[in-house]
């Protein structure tokens, strides 16, 4: 199955067509390149904004509507009973890519009890492990690959890996009941 969209998409700066699963008129859902959990997904405005305040009204609608959508597909496709939805609004926040998103992480219960509980997702969202851009920059060509710091359990995964989730999940989007 070829990526769901032909247009180039971008997070930032970075390509990233072949992750998308879900296009709306404003939005789009991807995978992500280092998942806290399994079927932790991140939901964007198609517009490169920067704060939850740059967007408007239609934007908003959009990107809350995808949020709910692909919340409900996550959530059965992997079994989960709750969900963690986030957005760090501003590098104060721990925003570490300049494009606004939402982290969708499904959450089954005492999944993170050998991390302290439940609550450990924060940590994990503002630390090492949650720096999606860091972990999307340390993964293009523009620089050689350096050992990862954070937990080897966690390694990035490649290009082939999220676009054959992201296939996955653009199949169980046409699936849901919107």
């Amino acid at each position: 199955m070829p990526p769901l969209t032909s247009s180039p998409v971008y997070f930032g700066n970075f390509l990233v067509t072949s992750q998308v699963f879900h296009k709306t008129a404003h939005s789009f859902a991807l995978v992500n390149i280092k998942p806290l959990l399994p079927g932790h997904v991140l939901v964007s405005p198609l517009r490169a904004a920067q704060r939850l305040s740059d967007l408007n009204h239609a934007e908003i609608s959009d990107l809350f509507l995808t949020v709910q959508q692909v919340g409900r597909m996550v959530e059965r496709v992997y079994g989960a009973s709750s969900l963690n939805i986030a957005i760090q609004d501003g590098p104060a926040a721990g925003q570490s890519v300049p494009h606004l998103h939402t982290h969708i992480i499904p959450r089954q219960s005492a999944d993170l009890d050998d991390r302290g509980g439940g609550d450990a997702i924060y940590g994990m969202l503002e630390g090492e492990e949650g720096d999606v851009g860091k972990h999307l920059w340390e993964s293009s060509n523009r620089r050689p690959k350096f050992p990862a710091v954070d937990d080897s359990s966690r390694a990035p995964r490649s290009e082939e890996e999220m676009a054959e989730e992201a296939r996955r999940l653009a199949q169980e989007m046409s699936r849901q009941h919107l």
